[in-house]
């Protein structure tokens, strides 16, 4: 293995040149640079029905519907946070991080959705975990609404029906009551695209509507105005005494042209760029805000063209409205993992997407087909670096230098605890974002994901994207850090990204690790370091010669 180490760093030393860093073992990040790591409530805490708990639109998805998820899992219990969560903190602790990015389940505080039930051992727990992070110096970034709708309001509509806004707000005021005191960062929402698109638009994230073209822009309008309405009502009621901040959380894979001569492609990649961030971003961060043009035009073209008359299928904002929602934030939290090729859908439609449907009005195909980005754990994270540069700096240009935090960022894999693989990630993708800060883009922060193993939604527990393992087998959700923990924790205490760091697991370890895995890994000899090392020799040897 050493020997293996010994060869390979050199190679990414040169991939790091290649991706137009200096060629140098070590790049440094400014000394008030926020580092963080990150989970969310459905994911980690499992309790799903514990003390006055209600039901989420997860709990009921993979409740009746097993079979939309890859393994048939529930989080019913995942990592157990609910009741491991002094261990979180002394995880997070040990990662030399400063910040714990996580989010408040909306049926844990208040099981109905509505303030006429709200659970005072749900608000207990959060309180208690915020307490518990601020006696290490940690400071607790709170996203308000990770996905966990109470499954009470989506028989109501959910997000597309108007009477979501007063009850958010409702929700929000409450913990901005209970812990606004305590927590100084907050996002209203986490990744707006995916809980409208992926919810309603497709059968794959909960509610899992599946129904194309016409709620998901429904939800994205009551979602922006809902976000609007809290963010108002904390800077006129609770900033001035608390003193914090409150963002939003956008989403989305880098569109990388498939030809980057063809003008056509090159237009595909800035509508994909309109239709998944400027959807939200526009509204909030432009300088004459409501949505992009693009989005306006087109959908309100193929809407007559489909025979919905003179109203388009995309809502309209009043003057007033767009108004109210442009400037309610006061970060730019950008989720990335990945990127995609993306051309032109043409007339003809050739990437045969539903009539009408959010991809037939944004009009780009995407694919990851024939690209040499090395893979990952999911089939559709593949490892493309640069995107990550070329997305902060379409951020940055869009919208008037914003401060950017990158709030998710990571890679998965299927298992180990020798996960050289996402060390390599975060030093490539880190050097990305240093790229970016270089050239002008005001990054203030990063945020790993994730603290741990944990419930990824359709995925269910196949996919690993933890710095720390967590056996599900066991009834105490042990946790053991992985090689990426120790790594991600000398980054964070000395703000450098240092190739030449590539600790190895002692015997221990060793013994921990081969015990944790299945009997036919163990038995072949596996450890899950070969496949991180493959993954790692073969990626960097692609991505030098790609740059």
């Amino acid at each position: 293995m050493e020997t293996m180490m010994q060869f390979i760093l050199p190679l990414f030393v040169l991939t790091a040149a290649c991706l137009g860093s200096p060629v140098s073992q070590t790049r440094r990040f400014p000394n008030d640079f926020l580092w963080g790591v990150g989970s969310s409530s459905y994911q980690i805490e499992g309790g799903w029905n514990a003390d006055d708990k209600g039901e989420s639109i997860w709990d009921f998805l993979t409740h009746t519907h097993p079979e939309k998820i890859a393994d048939q899992s529930n989080a019913d219990v995942s990592a157990d946070s609910y009741h491991q969560w002094k261990r979180d903190v002394q995880m997070v602790k040990e990662l030399h991080v400063g910040t714990y990015r996580f989010s408040l389940s909306w049926p844990r505080i208040m099981p109905g959705g509505y303030m006429n039930h709200v659970s005072t051992a749900g608000i207990k727990y959060y309180s208690n975990l915020i307490d518990e992070l601020l006696r290490y110096n940690i400071t607790p970034m709170v996203t308000i609404y990770h996905w966990e709708l109470p499954q009470k309001l989506q028989e109501l509509g959910g997000w597309t029906n108007p009477e979501i806004i007063p009850l958010f707000k409702d929700y929000a005021r409450l913990v901005l009551e209970m812990y606004g005191d305590r927590v100084k960062i907050w996002t209203t929402v986490n990744e707006p695209w995916h809980v409208c698109e992926h919810g309603y638009g497709v059968d794959y994230m909960a509610p899992s509507y599946n129904y194309p073209g016409i709620p998901a822009y429904l939800c994205g309008h009551n979602l922006l105005k809902a976000h609007a309405e809290v963010v108002h009502m904390y800077r006129e009621l609770f900033q001035p005494r608390q003193g914090g901040r409150m963002g939003i959380t956008l989403d989305t894979s880098w569109p990388e042209p498939k030809d980057p001569n063809s003008a056509e492609d090159r237009e595909a990649s800035e509508r994909a760029m309109q239709f998944y961030v400027g959807w939200f971003g526009h509204p909030i961060f432009s300088k004459h805000g409501n949505y992009p043009k693009v989005m306006i035009e087109r959908i309100r073209n193929l809407s007559k063209e489909q025979g919905f008359g003179a109203r388009s299928r995309l809502p309209v904002f009043t003057t007033e409205e767009i108004h109210r929602i442009r400037g309610t934030s006061d970060f730019f939290g950008i989720n990335s993992y990945t990127s995609n090729l993306v051309t032109s859908n043409g007339h003809n439609n050739t990437g045969k997407f539903p009539v009408p449907s959010f991809n037939h009005d944004m009009g780009v195909v995407e694919s990851q087909e024939g690209v040499d980005w090395p893979g990952s754990g999911s089939v559709w994270l593949k490892v493309y670096p640069k995107g990550m540069y070329n997305l902060l700096m379409w951020i940055h240009r869009e919208y008037n230098a914003p401060e950017i935090i990158v709030t998710e960022n990571g890679v998965s894999d299927r298992g180990g605890l020798e996960d050289y693989a996402r060390v390599d990630y975060y030093n490539l993708y880190l050097s990305a974002v240093l790229d970016a800060m270089e050239d002008g883009a005001n990054i203030s922060g990063y945020i790993a994901w994730s603290l741990m193993d944990s419930y990824e939604w359709k995925a269910g527990f196949s996919e690993k994207f933890g710095l720390y393992h967590v056996d599900f087998n066991s009834p105490q959700r042990t946790r053991t850090p992985k090689i990426s923990a120790r790594v991600f924790a000398q980054l964070c205490k000395t703000n450098t990204i240092d190739w030449s760091y590539r600790p190895q697991l002692d015997d221990e370890q060793q013994l921990v690790a081969m015990a944790q895995l299945p009997a036919e890994a163990r038995t072949s000899g596996a450890s899950g370091a070969s496949g991180a090392v493959s993954w790692s020799l073969m990626g960097v040897l692609l991505l030098a010669l790609l740059r």
